[in-house]
């Protein structure tokens, strides 16, 4: 008898602690998720830096639920010509990945192209002469395929 007593006490906690968990809400992001998001993604180097140091720290920021995955350029070279993209294209995706899941994609689509562009722009201003002519021709082009593809 005890240890059905026992048992029936175990099976009724266990059931309680299963409803307790199922009823939960489940854990919200915090409120000011938009305003980080878009400060991440503005066309300043100060959003870029922000932005790659919280890429660097994604698990001070794991409450939020950042899409942080990316496949940097897609089909496009990630360093075309050595010209090292892959970091303004990840955060191109984390932009695009994000407002999408936001639902507010549309509405900041031409920001983020552009923030992506400046991103490339940036890389360009570390050379001179005709790296930096052929640098800065390969950034437009990548810009140009987002606004119009991407």
């Amino acid at each position: 008898m005890r240890r059905m007593v026992a048992t029936l006490s175990t099976t009724a906690v266990a059931a309680v602690s299963a409803v307790t968990l199922v009823a939960s809400p489940a854990s919200a992001a915090p409120a000011d998720k938009p305003q980080v998001l878009s400060s991440w993604t503005q066309t300043s180097a100060t959003s870029y830096n922000a932005w790659n140091s919280a890429r660097q720290n994604q698990g001070a920021w794991a409450a939020y639920g950042f899409d942080w995955s990316t496949d940097y350029c897609s089909s496009s070279p990630d360093n075309p010509f050595g010209f090292p993209f892959q970091n303004s294209c990840a955060r191109h995706d984390f932009g695009y990945r994000n407002y999408k899941q936001a639902g507010t994609f549309s509405a900041n689509k031409p920001r983020l192209d552009s923030a992506f562009h400046e991103d490339l722009k940036r890389v360009c201003n570390r050379y001179s002469g005709a790296q930096k002519t052929a640098c800065d021709g390969t950034a437009w082009t990548y810009y140009q395929a987002v606004k119009q593809f991407g």
